[in-house]
């Protein structure tokens, strides 16, 4: 694959020009793109396709930057246009905050048009570069130094990235829904019938356990309790959850959106997975979600996964990662046009991402 930098030209770049230097270690990229109309006329022609994707930008103090936003813009407007690419982003601030919330909101425009990206795709440089202090700390070099390790790091991850091939596949689906009401679990059923008969599939609800969330426990003792895939708080996530993570190739939540935010469950999930993590990233397993919302809002949970699951936790975030429609009243997921076909493309993109080709429709639980 040919490696494209997306690099929109802001006024304050020269540090981030020896960041992408130091990263791409001499490896001349195939193309640059630093305007927007070279984004939309390639974008138009398919000539994003299947490539190694390094994004990069410049923050000023504010921000923003207006062309990176009109290139998210453009790929918002080419649903497909980066299909079958992986990439990740290199995001430079002159000040302490946005660099993580602009390098989410390129990760999701991106992946909505199809790009996949590595675990951890986000090296990020604030003005100050204080969010360095534990890699400069155990790599015994300047924050800089560390700076440039990061990049070099995610630029190599990239490049080596292989999309997953299997004959078996195990996938994880995990929520709290509600089996009565829930248009959610519905939506699941619908695709889980029609997953490849090659991917086994375990359902986990945490509805009916208590999941205490974390609680910031010291870094030796969640170490010590994570060498034997434990937690101090044990319950369902030890008992249940862990064993399972450990041994699937994908997770799938299931997430109605009730307030704009994942259910307390759900976010209690997330933060009981740092002691599994540290013991071992899970930088191969892909990540799928559902996401239902009663009225609108659906991106914003997206985002929330983005964030936890792959920012954080390096799970793999295959194009097109989560399905999002809008349901009300108990059923009335059923009644959106062609729900039969979106659930069957659905299901097929999970097959495909896992690395199956698709067969027939039984799935089974392991």
């Amino acid at each position: 694959m040919e490696w494209i930098l997306i690099w929109p030209k802001y006024k304050e770049e020269k540090r981030l020009e020896a960041v992408v230097e130091y990263a791409l270690n001499g490896t001349i990229p195939a193309m640059q793109i630093r305007e927007p109309e070279m984004l939309e006329q390639m974008a138009s022609r398919g000539e994003l396709q299947n490539k190694r994707i390094l994004f990069a930008a410049a923050l000023g103090s504010s921000g923003i930057n207006l062309k990176l936003y009109t290139m998210m813009e453009i790929l918002r407007m080419h649903p497909g246009c980066l299909r079958g690419s992986v990439a990740g982003i290199l995001v430079d601030g002159s000040g302490e905050y946005y660099t993580k919330a602009v390098g989410r909101e390129v990760v999701q425009a991106a992946n909505q048009a199809g790009c996949w990206f590595v675990g951890r795709p986000l090296t990020e440089g604030t003005g100050s570069l204080q969010n360095y202090k534990v890699i400069a700390s155990n790599q015994k070099c300047s924050l800089y130094e560390a700076y440039l390790w990061s990049a070099r790091d995610l630029a190599e991850r990239i490049l080596s990235f292989e999309r997953p091939k299997k004959k078996q596949a195990r996938l994880l689906c995990v929520h709290s829904c509600n089996p009565e009401t829930s248009n959610t679990l519905q939506l699941w059923k619908e695709i889980k019938g029609k997953l490849s008969d090659r991917i086994t599939v375990r359902e986990i609800s945490l509805r009916n356990g208590t999941v205490s969330d974390c609680a910031g426990c010291p870094y030796d003792m969640c170490m010590y309790f994570s060498r034997n895939s434990s937690c101090f708080y044990g319950g369902p996530m030890v008992e249940e959850v862990y064993p399972a993570l450990e041994v699937c190739d994908g997770l799938i939540l299931l997430c109605p959106n009730y307030n704009d935010a994942l259910g307390a469950n759900l976010t209690a999930f997330i933060n009981r997975l740092t002691a599994l993590f540290r013991k071992k990233p899970f930088a191969d397993k892909c990540l799928f979600a559902l996401i239902v919302s009663g009225y609108s809002g659906g991106d914003i949970l997206a985002r929330q996964l983005i964030d936890g699951l792959n920012m954080n936790k390096s799970f793999i975030l295959p194009g097109d990662f989560a399905l999002m429609e809008t349901a009300n009243t108990p059923g009335s997921i059923m009644e959106i046009r062609e729900i039969h076909k979106i659930t069957s493309d659905f299901a097929s993109h999970i097959s495909s991402c896992m690395g199956l080709e698709q067969k027939n429709r039984l799935t089974h639980n392991y």
